[in-house]
């Protein structure tokens, strides 16, 4: 059994975790611990706070408990909000803290455009624009070129929750771009694991989205390679060639 937990603030799309684990089949885990949300708010001092290392490490002791053998801070904005640098300290940080490999959604938005091959993307966001904007500096600090960033101006995550199939799909198209070789859509709290592929249909090219992202991350770091089509470009076979 491979194991991969996950540290998520909240519980506003929670259940695609487990949509995600049923997807990818027998042998892997996805045990989540939820983390102190603090103040629901994407807003830099918010999610400065959300992101701390005591609001982390207060869960990976739960994690550890439930045979965790990787570790991903499931959240993107409160990962890139501290920066390229300060991300990376978050991410070591969190590691040294569980006593094993850790990562975050940041890193595995990076690290799946790298795995890919891509060089240019578009971000469709559910941010309000300047929490989108950093994202947007996140990747252009990877070495990533953003031809178009788009917010949607949500402020709370119990919001993003709530949306459906139709939501996600609108905010892709609006936020899609022709130069663009893929669309990311990077918010845990969003759910999009039941339309990675209409996504991908509706879109013709790859789209990577924070859940889905977060758990092919978990699985990277444990040198654990699955092909799912169901789970988007990023799952396939040409995927793991690139990566």
């Amino acid at each position: 059994m491979t194991t991969v937990g996950f540290l998520y603030p909240g519980h506003s799309a929670e259940d695609d975790y487990p949509r995600l684990a049923a997807l990818l089949g027998g042998g892997i885990a996805l045990p989540l611990v939820h983390t102190d949300i603090g103040e629901d708010a994407h807003r830099v001092d918010a999610l400065l706070e959300m992101g701390s290392a005591a609001r982390l490490a207060a869960g990976v002791a739960a994690l550890r408990a439930l045979g965790a053998e990787a570790v991903v801070w499931a959240c993107t904005s409160a990962s890139f909000v501290f920066g390229w640098e300060g991300a990376q300290e978050q991410a070591r940080e969190l590691s040294v803290t569980a006593g094993l490999p850790a990562s975050s959604t940041s890193f595995a938005f990076t690290n799946a455009v790298r795995a890919l091959g891509l060089r240019r993307v578009a971000v469709a966001a559910t941010y309000p624009t300047d929490v989108a904007e950093l994202f947007r500096a996140f990747l252009k600090a990877s070495g990533t070129e953003v031809v178009a960033t788009r917010g949607s101006g949500i402020v709370t995550a119990a919001e993003v929750g709530t949306w459906g199939r139709d939501d996600v799909l609108a905010m892709a198209r609006a936020g899609d771009h022709p130069a663009a070789e893929a669309v990311l859509l990077p918010d845990t709290a969003l759910h999009t694991a039941a339309y990675l592929q209409d996504l991908e249909t509706e879109l013709g090219k790859p789209v990577l989205t924070a859940n889905q992202v977060t758990v092919w991350e978990g699985l990277r770091l444990l040198g654990r390679t699955v092909e799912r089509p169901a789970l988007g470009t990023l799952f396939t076979t040409a995927a793991h060639r690139e990566g």
